[in-house]
């Protein structure tokens, strides 16, 4: 059975039983305290919690999910995966554990004639929390499992809850038994990888206290609502009725197994370490694959860098394949074509997705090899110093810096006959990713708790009216000050101020949030932010400027004219250089991020490579040009399927409902999913100065933009720039450029003469110099005070010269300078010396220390400083010595 059959046969089965089949949401999280959408359901949390009002009594969906906590044991195992699918059915106050029960085992043992899984019921097995005797006699009647087949375990295996007070309770695992060739026999309780589970069921029934840990924690009472939860890993459930081994051997995986496994010319099942390889392969690309066509793009922090890695991790298995060329061609469009039937947004998008892969493949082979080359360097130098050990911060400092892979360092050093010092590796490691724990929790803490914000959500959604309106009267709804919700708030205090209505637009979609102000009878409030903490809820962070404000009083939302102007010139301004790049680059060069506020705009976008002078010019000219145009702007509420339907474009990273809101300008010249608040016409905006453009990774860009009297005071400072130089150099502005460039040339020219001639200067004095030449035992030494320089290059050419003019006997040269107000000391040495056990570096230090500070370098040549310059005398004096010694 198809691993797209199994999810269709699931979301029929669920719906035919009344459940509203709900579509995965993105792989981008919605909740502030996940990277990613780890399970499947996380969507649903806040109806389950309550914080929500639930649309619907009973729900159904097939949830795409990121998990990159196990990624070290992905490909070792038959479950670990970084991308999967959970099948999820959900009551929330509906039904509870008999049916839920009842509609598992119905789905899993009806036959695949009859539309179920065909699961035989003598190879199921069922856990049950050890007290949840309820659960146990429902399984008993209902499945007519046998009491063995039963298992109860504890609450580290068979409880759940969030880990903080709220919703808890038991949970019953169903688990497939693979047979004896697997494992030994004893059920899920022996923890051994022969049962498999394919689904857990989690009744939602108990309020849970403080405590930590999986079971040290008071349960309050019942939940005024009892819901249901569960999950059917479809990859599991996929691998069991496909009769493979594990889940990288599916339909959805193995196509790109199979094409790497050629590349590398190696046969699947031959050697474990490379079987590892391909599996991790096959997991990546496919995980990779799929967070690109949810908008996520390579970078350095944050979802970005799990993509990175994801994408790295693959280059070096195919490495250490031997695999050194590009292969990210082949294998991206294997995984697309193995995807296409469930996802087929991986095809419509796979332009744009297979640029970014391409990139960062291309981006990291060149970052191999100047890892290679550093590898390369401590490797010799370590062979040079008798050692069988690379050190383990060098291996950290490739890994951490260069990004290069501790398996290859540790592979590449057994080439040349070395260990690597794992223990100060893994050391060095475990440190950074302790401060990386103790910075994501200092972050998570740093949230609020969401909780407070669920009574009022109960009350109905904010209504915002700020499309139509830039005043609305409504009534305070609720208060909240530092995280705990109030009856009143006074001069003086911030707080967070719920409305029933709101003409005040909260930051989203790129849209920063509008400036304000809240008043009522007795008291004025300065708006400092408007969010949306949850679904459907505005919430206004204010300073009580004057007066007392309580909940229940009637407020008026105020909107600054001039700053919604300006916000609205610059949300239009984005939607015009949209559609303007789209224009001169193609469609690849598709928006991935953006922010404006009243008077400026910046949108990164995909692509790979500095834009031109001109195409900047083309760009800004094509905006100016709709700007000029005065395109009707328009805006109008459709289901999404009808909006997607006509071309409005969804940008990446942001959530839609099934209706959406789309903004046209110039009819389909522009048309986007778009929630903002825009400009009526085009003309409205003004003017668009593009002022900048610049790299933000290897696979996108950034354009700046000035929009309206910011646009215009920027281009009049500008006029002012270019006038005062025009009148300095009397010279017309329009011939401004060669002129700047010929005086450039004549100034480089003059730096050139001037260099020569204080060289020279230098080089003057080597002959007085080299009169101070004395010998003290088989060394001749020239141990002087230079005098004043210009840099510590003038002392370095001096001190080498004078070192040539004394020939081939052993010789050493000292001389220390005044440079910038501080002493500089430059040892060089000859063969000669060198021989004789004369060290430059060692008498640098030497003569640094009396100077008040230190130095260092070659055995040839060596370099010191210090703050006393007085002290030059005795530091040559202590060179001298250490010569006579």
């Amino acid at each position: 059975m198809q691993t797209a059959e199994i999810h269709r046969r699931w979301l029929d089965f669920f719906a035919k039983r009344e459940h509203t089949v709900v579509p995965s949401a993105s792989l981008v999280s919605d909740d502030p305290t996940l990277l990613f959408t780890v399970a499947g359901m996380v969507p649903f949390v806040p109806y389950l919690t309550g914080l929500v009002p639930a649309p619907f009594p009973r729900a159904t969906s097939v949830q795409k999910c990121i998990r990159t906590l196990d990624i070290d044991e992905v490909g070792k195992t038959p479950r670990h995966g970084t991308f999967f699918q959970m099948c999820g059915n959900f009551s929330f106050g509906d039904y509870f554990k008999e049916q839920a029960i009842t509609f598992a085992w119905d789905l899993l043992t009806t036959p695949e004639t009859d539309g179920g899984l065909g699961f035989d019921p003598k190879d199921l097995w069922v856990t049950v929390y050890e007290d949840d005797e309820e659960a146990r006699e429902i399984w008993r009647r209902v499945a007519g499992l046998p009491e063995e087949r039963i298992q109860g375990l504890g609450m580290d295996t068979n409880y759940w809850s969030t880990g903080q007070p709220g919703p808890a309770g038991p949970c019953s695992e169903i688990f497939f038994d693979r047979g004896p060739a697997y494992g030994i026999d004893g059920g899920p309780a022996t923890d051994d990888d022969r049962y498999v589970e394919i689904w857990n069921l989690v009744f939602m029934q108990y309020l849970r206290g403080e405590g930590t840990g999986k079971g040290d924690f008071e349960i309050l009472g019942d939940l005024p609502k009892k819901n249901i939860d569960t999950g059917m890993g479809l990859e599991r459930v996929a691998f069991l009725k496909q009769g493979v081994e594990n889940m990288y051997e599916i339909d959805q995986v193995r196509p790109v197994l199979d094409r790497a496994a050629e590349l590398a010319e190696k046969t699947y099942g031959a050697v474990h370490e490379d079987d590892v390889r391909l599996r991790v392969i096959a997991d990546h690309v496919r995980s990779a694959l799929m967070l690109m066509s949810d908008g996520v793009t390579p970078s350095n922090e944050g979802r970005g860098y799990i993509l990175r890695r994801l994408l790295r991790r693959t280059v070096r298995a195919m490495k250490l394949l031997g695999v050194d060329h590009a292969t990210f061609p082949e294998l991206f469009t294997v995984s697309r074509d193995a995807m296409k039937a469930a996802y087929p947004e991986v095809a419509s998008d796979f332009a744009r997705i297979s640029q970014l892969a391409y990139a960062e493949e291309e981006t990291f082979l060149r970052t191999l090899v100047a890892g290679t080359g550093i590898l390369d360097t401590a490797v010799a130098n370590t062979q040079r110093a008798g050692k069988k050990e690379l050190a383990g911060d060098t291996a950290f400092l490739l890994h951490d810096t260069y990004g290069f892979p501790i398996d290859l360092t540790l592979e590449m050093a057994e080439e040349a006959g070395l260990s690597v010092d794992r223990r100060a590796f893994d050391t060095l490691m475990t440190d950074q990713r302790t401060r990386a724990k103790a910075d994501a929790k200092a972050k998570k803490t740093a949230l609020a708790d969401l909780s407070v914000y669920s009574a009022f959500r109960a009350l109905g959604e904010t209504v915002f009216t700020g499309y139509t309106e830039l005043q609305t009267e409504s009534s305070i709804l609720g208060l909240i000050v530092d995280g705990a919700a109030v009856p009143t708030a006074t001069e003086g205090q911030i707080a967070e101020v719920i409305l029933a209505a709101t003409a005040l637009y909260a930051e989203s979609g790129g849209q920063d949030a509008d400036a304000g102000t809240i008043v009522g009878p007795g008291y004025e409030l300065e708006v400092l932010d408007v969010q949306k903490p949850v679904k459907g809820l505005i919430s206004h962070k204010v300073l009580v400027r004057n007066g007392e404000v309580g909940v229940g009083s009637p407020a008026t939302s105020l909107v600054d004219g001039d700053y919604r102007r300006g916000a609205r010139q610059a949300h239009s301004g984005t939607h015009i250089i949209h559609a303007a790049l789209r224009q001169v680059l193609g469609p690849n060069a598709h928006q991935s991020g953006s922010y404006n506020k009243a008077g400026y705009l910046r949108l990164d976008f995909s692509w790979n490579q500095a834009l031109s002078a001109e195409t900047r010019t083309e760009i800004e000219e094509i905006s100016n040009n709709a700007i000029r145009k005065n395109l009707e702007v328009s805006t109008r509420e459709l289901p999404l399927a009808e909006a997607k339907a006509l071309g409005a474009m969804a940008l990446f990273g942001e959530k839609y409902g099934e209706t959406v809101r789309v903004v046209d300008i110039g009819g389909p010249w522009s048309r986007e999913l778009c929630a903002g608040t825009h400009v009526t016409s085009s003309a409205e905006i003004g003017m668009i100065n593009l002022v900048s453009e610049s790299s933000v990774g290897s696979t996108n860009r950034r354009v700046e933009s000035l929009v309206g009297l910011e646009a215009f005071r920027d281009l009049a400072v500008e006029r002012t720039i270019v006038s005062q130089l025009s009148g300095s150099l009397k010279t017309p502005r329009e011939q401004l450029p060669e002129k700047i460039a010929d005086l450039l040339a004549s100034l480089k020219t003059a730096e050139k003469r001037i260099a020569a001639f204080e060289a020279r200067a230098v080089l003057d004095k080597v002959p007085s110099l080299l009169d101070g030449a004395a010998r003290h035992g088989a060394v001749t030494l020239v141990a002087s005070d230079a005098g004043t320089l210009n840099s510590a290059d003038d002392l370095r050419l001096l001190a080498t010269t004078v070192r040539e003019r004394l020939g081939s006997d052993p010789s050493v040269v000292a001389l220390a300078a005044r440079v910038g107000e501080k002493p500089v000391v430059i040892v060089a040495t000859n063969q000669g010396a060198r021989d004789a056990g004369v060290n430059a570096g060692t008498l640098a230090k030497t003569a640094s220390g009396v100077l008040g500070g230190g130095g260092g370098g070659k055995a040839d040549l060596a370099q010191g400083g210090g703050a006393d310059i007085d002290a030059i005398p005795a530091a040559l004096s202590a060179v001298t010595s250490a010569i006579g010694g």
